[in-house]
């Protein structure tokens, strides 16, 4: 009997392909993603809007990069923040009413009480542990504030004074993330562990990572339980709210059983059950049901950028911020 290794070889590379991308990774066809043109090549690192302007948003980035929007983000104008130079990375913002703040590296601090229309600037100390990695709008007057080395600080008179939440800073970490109820997460610079605070808590806790692979980014859910991106593609869930022993769920596999290994860099909540996910070259996920099954969105897969944040404004609208300029804009269909 003569075999036709052809045919043997085609099914043996399906049978592969198969496995690879995972019977559950498809792709997307219900959304819309559209690239926003906008005049700079620099990374964007930020996205915030004005609760009581909500057509009305303001796009950071490197170099002291700032955008404003008056429709949503179908549009965005370079504004000019008339700085002693242009060093400044802006990489955190948000509102409360139209009170705002926004925060970069060298140390820099801005405040604005009419949605953006000035911005004023707040002196921060020379002795302040690390740079300014993320701040948030708490009310009137009263904002948090994090720094690249895990010292957290308190005002509740506009930036004149500020209180130390915790007794000592963690050390160098990769990213930091806020839950609604007011606690943190941040990852170790390495990746090799991760660390967790809530309110009443004079430090840190540093837990280990929870696989093998090194930690890429960490965040919150919707109902405040810890979400873990890893090298390799895993996403894993803790099954509690629990910071003191969090039990963990998984790994699931957005990119497939073996993963592209672009890297998956960080994840949002568009409802409690829809998740999207993003990452390299231009890679960008969806799930219906919290990650069990997932889409690929097609429309991205010639843009020549990296997916660094993913922000959903409300159930309508979201942007995915990347570098060299790229902006993505999200309409449901």
């Amino acid at each position: 009997m003569i075999l036709n290794w052809r045919k043997v070889i085609v099914s043996f590379l399906v049978i592969i392909l198969t496995n690879f991308y995972n019977i559950s990774f498809t792709h997307a066809e219900s959304y819309k993603w559209e690239q926003i043109p906008l005049n700079t090549d620099e990374i964007l690192l930020d996205i915030g809007f004005v609760p009581d302007q909500p057509q009305r948003g303001w796009l950071l980035g490197t170099r002291s990069t700032l955008f404003e929007t008056t429709d949503k983000g179908k549009t965005w104008e370079l504004r000019s923040l008339n700085l002693e130079d242009d060093k400044y990375r802006l990489n955190s913002i948000s509102f409360s009413g139209k009170e705002g703040w926004v925060t970069g590296k060298p140390a820099i601090l801005l405040h604005t009480t009419d949605g953006g229309s000035s911005w004023s600037r707040i002196p921060l100390s020379n002795q302040l542990p690390g740079d300014p990695a993320l701040i948030t709008a708490l009310g009137t007057g009263k904002a948090e504030l994090a720094t690249d080395i895990g010292a957290i600080y308190r005002t509740e008179n506009s930036g004149q004074t500020w209180k130390a939440q915790i007794q000592e800073p963690l050390g160098v970490i990769r990213t930091v993330a806020r839950s609604e109820n007011g606690s943190y997460v941040a990852v170790s610079a390495k990746g090799n562990f991760y660390s967790t605070w809530k309110e009443g808590d004079d430090k840190w806790i540093s837990h280990p990572r929870q696989s093998s692979r090194r930690i890429q980014s960490m965040g919150f859910t919707n109902n405040n339980r810890l979400w873990m991106l890893t090298r390799g593609g895993q996403l894993w869930f803790s099954s509690n709210d629990s910071f003191d022993e969090p039990n963990w769920e998984g790994p699931k596999t957005p990119e497939g059983k073996v993963g592209f290994g672009l890297g998956l860099l960080n994840l949002a909540f568009k409802t409690p059950t829809e998740i999207w996910v993003s990452g390299g070259s231009g890679i960008l996920l969806s799930s219906q049901d919290t990650g069990n099954t997932w889409k690929k969105e097609t429309s991205t897969d010639n843009i020549p950028s990296n997916f660094y944040k993913i922000s959903f404004i409300d159930k309508e609208v979201g942007f995915v911020l990347g570098n060299q300029g790229t902006l993505l804009r999200y309409v449901s269909l």
